[in-house]
């Protein structure tokens, strides 16, 4: 029996759950952090919360003797995978990290690539400064919304899965969705709210990409931020197949 960890949260992670957990010599635990309300299980066990850091996951992987861990969480959980890659390290446990491709500027894209979430409201706060009043389409996660919400001159369409922490200031509008959603969706959203400017993360993958097509067709510039860098040393792939690949060597 090969004891495999995923640290899911991602449509990735559940897919190599259930591509793993079909497989009798295979006992797969996925752990989510528990920061989203009402999250898709995976198939097989799953474990939720935090480890305590690295110290924490080394001690449950030693614990629990598993064989293999594939970290296929959001590629901006830069703290998790740090704690694996130190955890692995620690414990001799082979790690893997699954991540899918980042997305590409096209014909017709107006992107601005940044490096973190301070410097996209940087940027912002620059624009208003220069063009005036910027109405903007934030999608980067309720967590990042206080880096945003002080700029003057800058009223905000602020998208997530769960609520944020209030109050939440006069300038913001939240909007409560879970992808995927449509290109004809979000035009309409874009027109409705007469947005200017989108800001996201590179996330990748098919679920959001519609806001970019939309972004797109209407010449709404788009503020991209970047992924955090990998770990040094760790096997990176980008497809569930070659991670299932993995795992059965």
């Amino acid at each position: 029996m090969r004891r495999v960890l995923i640290l899911g949260g991602t449509a990735e992670a559940r897919a190599l759950a259930a591509e793993l957990a079909a497989d009798p010599d295979m006992r797969v635990v996925s752990s989510l952090a528990g920061r989203v309300t009402d999250p898709r299980l995976p198939a097989g066990r799953v474990r939720m919360g935090g480890f305590g850091g690295p110290d924490g996951l080394a001690a449950w992987l030693a614990a629990e003797r598993i064989d293999a861990m594939v970290d296929a969480t959001h590629p901006f959980a830069a703290r998790m995978t740090a704690s694996a890659a130190e955890a692995a390290a620690r414990t001799g446990v082979p790690l893997l990290i699954l991540r899918r491709p980042g997305w590409r500027e096209g014909p017709g894209d107006v992107w601005q690539r940044v490096a973190s979430l301070p410097e996209a409201a940087a940027r912002l706060h620059g624009m208003a400064r220069q063009h005036g009043p910027a109405r903007v389409f934030l999608t980067t996660g309720r967590r990042s919304l206080p880096i945003f919400t002080g700029l003057a001159g800058v009223w905000l369409l602020a998208r997530s899965v769960d609520p944020p922490e209030p109050p939440v200031p006069d300038n913001v509008h939240v909007l409560l969705d879970r992808g995927p959603y449509t290109v004809e969706g979000e035009l309409a959203l874009i027109r409705e709210h007469r947005l200017d400017v989108l800001v996201t993360k590179d996330s990748g993958g098919r679920m959001t990409t519609a806001k970019l097509v939309a972004a797109r067709e209407l010449g709404l510039p788009v503020i991209m931020v970047d992924r955090p860098p990998l770990p040094t040393g760790v096997r990176t792939v980008e497809t569930v197949g070659a991670a299932v690949t993995w795992v059965g060597g």
